[in-house]
């Protein structure tokens, strides 16, 4: 089963989706929650695998629940954003949702997104297994060749093995399971999740700007913001990389200090 939460500040709203997913045999609504606060709270006491989230909610709205939740000690459930304006729907996406739905919810659209959280289930199953599977062989190969993590690490491929030093490196590129390490003008695919690469990285050098960039901060020397509300940043490269919007805080709490060098 499907473990679901509802967050909508609409009791009618509620009932109208809550009968549309009755008609799952698949999902199980666990919980409901009438403002972005009581969404929070639900999430962590029922760890739902989804939420069903509306985004038009009065003090904590869908867009700050989202963020605080990927941002946050708590289970990481799926986001399925619900509102009546369809205009969000690129600011949904930016967030990581797996999907938007427009009220009212058609049944025909809200089975494609149904089938879009089953798939996204399945492949984190797939995701964490492949993780640890990485991991482990990570640590074989370290055991191998006798080398240990530190300032650097070692990226295989094509036969040969190339050392990457982290003091060189200049940004980074989530690419599914892999992440491509830029450094002057080279890059190289290193199988690693950026989650866990940010783990051995120096936070006082490299920012998380976009769930699937982080960037050495005093490579940046430009942060725009464009006509439609998004940030880009640029670096001394010549590179202009995206903002997400849950990292936007951080973005500007970035250009309040001074960039280490």
């Amino acid at each position: 089963m499907i473990r679901i939460l509802l967050a909508d500040d609409e009791p009618l709203a509620v009932q109208r989706i809550a009968g549309l997913l009755r008609q799952f045999e698949d999902i199980e609504i666990v919980g409901t929650a009438d403002g972005g606060e009581a969404a929070l709270e639900q999430a962590r006491r029922l760890d739902p695998d989804a939420i069903l989230l509306d985004i038009e909610m009065p003090i904590v709205d869908g867009f700050d629940v989202a963020e605080r939740i990927a941002h946050g000690e708590m289970p990481k459930p799926f986001i399925i954003f619900v509102t009546a304006f369809p205009n969000f729907a690129a600011p949904a996406f930016d967030t990581g949702a797996i999907d938007f739905l427009t009220k009212p919810v058609r049944l025909s659209r809200l089975e494609t997104a149904i089938a879009r959280l089953r798939e996204a289930i399945v492949g984190r199953s797939a995701r964490e297994r492949l993780r640890e599977l990485s991991a482990q062989l990570d640590g074989f190969r370290q055991q191998r060749d006798g080398r240990q993590d530190g300032d650097h690490l070692w990226v295989h491929g094509r036969g040969e093995a190339v050392r990457i030093d982290l003091d060189r490196l200049e940004w980074v590129a989530a690419e599914g399971e892999y992440v491509r390490l830029h450094i002057g003008g080279a890059s190289y695919l290193h199988r690693e999740a950026l989650t866990n690469l940010m783990e051995r990285l120096d936070p006082e050098r490299f920012i998380r700007i976009h769930r699937s960039h982080a960037v050495d901060r005093s490579r940046v020397v430009s942060v725009r913001r464009r006509a439609t509300g998004s940030y880009q940043l640029q670096t001394d490269a010549g590179r202009t990389l995206p903002v997400g919007r849950s990292y936007r805080a951080a973005v500007r709490e970035m250009m309040r200090s001074r960039s280490p060098r």
